[in-house]
């Protein structure tokens, strides 16, 4: 959508070796609550493009489910010179407590439960510590696929057969679900342990390298990281849905007209995989487990909500989301009362 974000903020501590970035992208609907990367990187224009980008998807992602939040990012590099990781995280801290609880921060790619209880120390606005969202991801991902194998397929999952690349936590809970559906599973990982686990287990067909982008299925469930659908492995895909945790899976900027060419769909991941962000609101709020799970088990009914509407419109799903995105977006602001927070 590229809409302006609210601030981004420049960050660098020599002290701790902190440097990087933190974007606000919308705080209509309430504080931004966003994930935190830490990886390495020298290219600071790199840095802002990937919080911008991630911020905003945040945003959508949030609105979608129906969160009264917002939207938020921050990418952090990892410094070149040795450093004491506990400080570098207690600067993040205060970085973050600047904002006075416009921004929730969550953990994020590279970042590990001792990042977070450092940051803990400098901040109190941090969230996602107390459950492991993996589950409630795999969730929200299911039960887009079985909205999808009933709407778009015509029949129930346990007649549907689904390739899933990546066997970490949210692949393998997701894997778990489909076979106690009754799905027939073709899985690929680097992992020779994960993937014969999910053959004991499940009875999953294993295959290796880029065979899972062409396996015989209906769904091909992308859960290993994003950048994954080159020109190449597009072309190839056999699975009339692609359904996954992972976020940014395209890896070239055609490709969704790629897809669209060969009448293949693609479930807008902001989507399918915010059942993540749907229980961390649970933590922040309060709600119980039967709110979290109502909630995420929602993803389906919206799902195939999107489906129709994009036939009915003749656009692409992606396209039907940001038109839910931003209904949702400008309804929840002209209702919420404005917000004083902390400076």
């Amino acid at each position: 959508m590229g809409t302006t974000p609210e601030h981004i903020v420049l960050l660098e501590d020599d002290r701790s070796g902190l440097k990087g970035v933190i974007v606000l992208h919308s705080t209509q609907l309430g504080p931004a609550l966003g994930g935190c990367r830490f990886r390495r990187c020298d290219d600071l224009a790199a840095m802002h493009g990937e919080a911008l980008r991630l911020a905003e998807v945040a945003t959508n992602r949030h609105a979608i489910a129906g969160l009264p939040l917002g939207g938020g990012q921050a990418v952090l590099a990892v410094p070149e010179r040795p450093f004491d990781r506990a400080r570098l995280f207690e600067a993040f801290g205060r970085a973050v407590a600047r904002f006075g609880g416009r921004y929730l921060a969550i953990g994020g790619l590279g970042m590990t439960a001792d990042d977070m209880a450092s940051m803990r120390r400098t901040t109190q606005h941090v969230v996602g510590i107390a459950d492991d969202v993996s589950r409630w991801t795999a969730r929200g991902v299911f039960r887009a696929m079985e909205a999808a194998a009933r709407q778009r397929f015509g029949k129930p999952l346990r007649n549907i057969v689904v390739a899933v690349h990546g066997l970490g936590d949210v692949g393998a809970h997701l894997c778990g679900l489909l076979h106690g559906a009754g799905a027939r599973l073709i899985v690929a990982d680097p992992c020779v342990e994960a993937t014969a686990t999910m053959a004991a287990r499940y009875g999953a067909r294993v295959v290796e390298g880029d065979a899972i982008f062409h396996a015989p299925a209906d769904i091909f469930a992308p859960c290993a990281g994003g950048g994954t659908l080159d020109r190449d492995r597009i072309a190839g895909l056999r699975a009339k849905l692609i359904c996954g945790a992972a976020d940014g899976v395209l890896a070239t900027p055609d490709g969704g007209e790629l897809l669209a060419a060969r009448g293949l769909l693609l479930a807008p991941d902001h989507v399918v995989n915010a059942g993540g962000a749907i229980a961390t609101a649970g933590e922040y709020f309060g709600w119980d487990a039967a709110a979290v799970e109502a909630r995420v088990d929602s993803i389906g009914d919206l799902f195939a909500d999107l489906l129709r509407h994009a036939d009915a419109q003749g656009i692409t799903l992606g396209q039907a989301a940001d038109c839910l995105a931003r209904r949702r977006i400008a309804e929840g602001a002209a209702s919420r009362s404005p917000v004083a927070y902390a400076l």
